[in-house]
């Protein structure tokens, strides 16, 4: 079935825009956590300055495990050697500590070092030469790493404050988007409403004025014919006149009742339906096979409008477009679910119209209106096609009017579609 015929105009806004801002804006701020690792709770400069203490623990506890090792090995250890194996706690302590646990670090070493380790030990004497050398080159070693770390931790901070404005700006934006979304639900439901009560008016207007108008006319031109049968032309003009004067008003009655038939209203969506498709079949020429219990019932005002819809729009696009001679709807009520499905036996929709519905392309004015319509009543409307014909499932909540008989549970006792 496809959909390309002219249908009812419907106002559809789109917020592909809003999507992709949102989509965009939620990437940045993953992106800069993964490529600089500076995950908000994961790093370990984060844990190291969640608590102070733990800050200046570390580096001392650091250093107390490289003396020890020192004592413990005194035969592998040159003077310098000592400074060699401190410097990864300096470099540890001026990259995820602080300023302050590493300058403590430094001092602490070059104290510890010198007392315990750097002849003559246990004293504070002036060293020698190579001594000062040692001492000189792990001072400026050290003082360069605890620039260059104390740099890279103000730039992460940095870093991490922007990741905080722009999370913040990505849920503002996506609280703008959810709002839109939301007024654009809204006015869809009120289009399909207000399209719908002007229908009705219409067609009540064109039943109660047109119509009794053309009745009162074809009563008097009646009356004219049979007081002038003895002038059979002027009579057979009359008659003629009275003839297309009926037709007129056959015509009136059929588009008030397209419009919105009466039927709906007072006796229920499946006489409705039942009516429409005798007629629809006289019309076309094509035969409807309608699959509906007897027992069927009322459903809301909204639900029987929208099923009544799809199924007059369905059928319009099966002539139209399928060149199927068949169509088949069934109807069923199941699980507090009501189920709607049309098929017919036609040539499909054009596999070109088929890529670019599965693309997530713009439908045709007649689909997104149906899927509008039972989309607002919390249900969903899918379309399978092929070349041997197409199939429009439509589920969505049944919900009882409140005035006329309890909607019944039917069983499902017809075949499913091939």
């Amino acid at each position: 079935m496809n959909e390309n015929g002219k249908q009812r105009p419907v106002i559809e806004a789109t917020n592909e825009p809003l999507l992709r801002i949102h989509q965009l804006q939620s990437g940045v701020s993953v992106r800069i956590a993964k490529k600089l690792g500076i995950g908000a709770h994961n790093s370990l400069s984060e844990r190291s300055s969640i608590n102070p203490v733990l800050r200046y623990a570390l580096p001392l506890a650091a250093i107390v495990v490289v003396f020890v090792a020192c004592h413990e090995l005194p035969g592998f250890l040159e003077n310098a050697t000592v400074y060699i194996l401190l410097f990864p706690v300096i470099a540890y302590s001026a990259w995820y500590c602080g300023v302050g646990p590493s300058i403590l670090a430094v001092v602490v070493a070059l104290v510890g070092a010198r007392y315990w380790f750097i002849p003559p030990i246990h004293s504070f004497r002036v060293p020698d030469i190579a001594q000062s050398i040692s001492i000189l080159a792990f001072m400026f070693a050290s003082t360069g790493v605890v620039m260059m770390g104390e740099a890279r931790r103000r730039h992460n901070q940095q870093l991490r404050n922007g990741q905080a404005e722009l999370e913040v700006r990505v849920k503002e934006r996506t609280a703008e988007l959810d709002a839109a979304n939301k007024g654009l639900r809204e006015l869809s439901a009120r289009l399909l409403q207000s399209q719908d009560d002007e229908r009705r008016r219409i067609a009540r207007e064109l039943h109660d004025s047109v119509g009794q108008s053309l009745v009162g006319l074809t009563m008097n031109l009646s009356a004219v014919c049979a007081d002038i049968d003895r002038l059979s032309k002027t009579a057979t003009s009359l008659v003629d006149s009275e003839a297309l004067v009926q037709e007129m008003g056959k015509e009136v009655r059929t588009i008030s009742y397209l419009l919105h038939p009466p039927l709906l209203d007072e006796s229920g969506l499946a006489s409705a339906l039942h009516w429409y498709i005798d007629g629809f079949a006289q019309r076309s020429k094509i035969k409807v096979d309608f699959d509906c219990p007897e027992n069927f019932g009322r459903l809301s005002r909204e639900s029987e409008i929208a099923i009544f819809r799809m199924v007059q729009e369905c059928l319009t696009n099966i002539h139209r477009h399928s060149g199927s001679s068949t169509a088949r709807i069934r109807l069923r009520l199941l699980d507090g679910q009501v189920r709607v499905e049309v098929w017919d036996e036609g040539r499909g929709i054009p596999p070109e119209k088929r890529v670019e519905m599965a693309a997530g392309g713009t439908p045709g004015v007649g689909i997104r209106g149906m899927r509008e319509r039972i989309r607002q009543l919390g249900g969903d409307l899918e379309i399978a096609s092929s070349s041997t014909g197409t199939v429009i499932l439509a589920q969505l909540p049944a919900t009882d009017n409140g005035s006329s008989a309890d909607v019944t549970p039917t069983p499902d006792t017809s075949t499913a579609a091939a």
